[in-house]
């Protein structure tokens, strides 16, 4: 594995990592009022585009990001219409 892929994978968990607080939040209190539903609509979007766009590549730390945040907008999003 070349180091630039390395990078990237860290890069990966880092950003990844970001969306579990909001996604723990939301599910703890059953309270997602002050989320955009289309926010989060064009960002899974932009991740599904970045999946493929890694998939072309054959990059695993884009797939692997895009993938997992990709996972986490859908929890997200099914709480934001659950918890309406």
């Amino acid at each position: 594995m070349e180091n630039i892929e390395i990078l990237g994978l860290v890069a990966a968990v880092f950003t990844t990592s970001a969306f579990v607080p909001q996604v723990y939040k939301a599910w703890k209190h059953k309270s997602t009022k002050d989320i955009s539903l289309t926010m989060y609509l064009f960002f899974i979007l932009g991740l599904t585009l970045w999946f493929i766009y890694g998939v072309h590549h054959d990059s695993l730390s884009i797939m692997l990001a895009n993938g997992v945040t990709g996972v986490l907008a859908v929890v997200v999003i099914v709480l934001k219409l659950k918890y309406k």
